[in-house]
């Protein structure tokens, strides 16, 4: 993997247990600094974003249309499309972030048809075969679900790049530079159990799974931990190659 030293990230969080996981390390073995804004706290976003090499905006529990609700949802939309529209700079959404990357570039965000919770797959799309974040990925693809929202109509040219029964848009890429992902790529060990700390966290998951379901899943979890580290690599070094390699992305 080719990689440029001092790359600085900016790290958007809107609770504190949902952080960039996985990511974390392999960013630190690639030398990356990252600076994280944990809005759900009142930090502020910066006011310039052009000194960072790329955006990365985590999930969530709240949902994209709240922003009379939550007063930092709208200039986090806004950021956002300042960042990769007028930036034209490298952006990664999961989750959460994946629909704040769609509304923010004009798409469509609403309530899924239905939940997913849980182990999933996810089928790849035919463009994602020449995808530099995702070819060579599986297919389907093992992931970590757990989202009440999905993006309904992604932006004016979006490139679908993963689609599953429930949810048409699982990824997508917005010029060559940003991209969104509505499955947890970052999930580690710890993720399910820190998940579960949150308020009503364990009570919606055994309202979509039954009960005695985080003891399911934590195993489940344990089981396909390998496939999703090894998604989590591919998925961070190819975007980390792709800032390395694309002249029109260097500061």
């Amino acid at each position: 993997m080719m990689r440029r030293v001092g790359l600085r990230f900016l790290v958007f969080q809107h609770v504190e247990v949902e952080h960039p996981g996985a990511f974390r390390d392999l960013w630190r073995k690639a030398g990356i600094e990252w600076t994280t804004v944990e809005l759900d706290q009142g930090e502020p976003i910066p006011a310039d974003l052009s000194p960072f090499d790329a955006l990365v905006v985590m999930g969530g529990p709240m949902n994209v249309w709240q922003t009379d609700e939550i007063a930092w949802l709208a200039p986090e939309i806004a950021a956002i499309g300042h960042f990769v529209a007028d930036l034209q700079k490298p952006y990664l959404g999961v989750c959460l972030g994946h629909q704040l990357l769609a509304v923010a570039l004009g798409g469509e965000v609403g309530p899924a048809g239905a939940s997913e919770v849980g182990s999933y797959s996810v089928r790849l799309a035919e463009a994602a075969r020449s995808d530099v974040m995702f070819q060579g990925l599986a297919s389907p693809l093992p992931v970590f679900q757990w989202h009440g929202a999905e993006v309904k109509r992604p932006p004016r040219g979006a490139v679908v790049l993963a689609e599953s029964d429930l949810c048409a848009v699982q990824a997508f890429r917005w010029g060559r530079h940003a991209y969104g992902v509505q499955f947890h790529a970052e999930i580690t060990a710890q993720t399910p159990s820190e998940w579960w700390s949150l308020p009503d966290a364990e009570r919606s998951l055994e309202a979509a799974l039954g009960p005695g379901a985080g003891a399911r899943l934590a195993a489940e979890t344990r089981d396909r931990l390998g496939a999703y580290g090894a998604t989590a690599e591919q998925l961070s070094g190819a975007f980390l190659n792709l800032i390395a390699t694309d002249p029109a992305l260097a500061r």
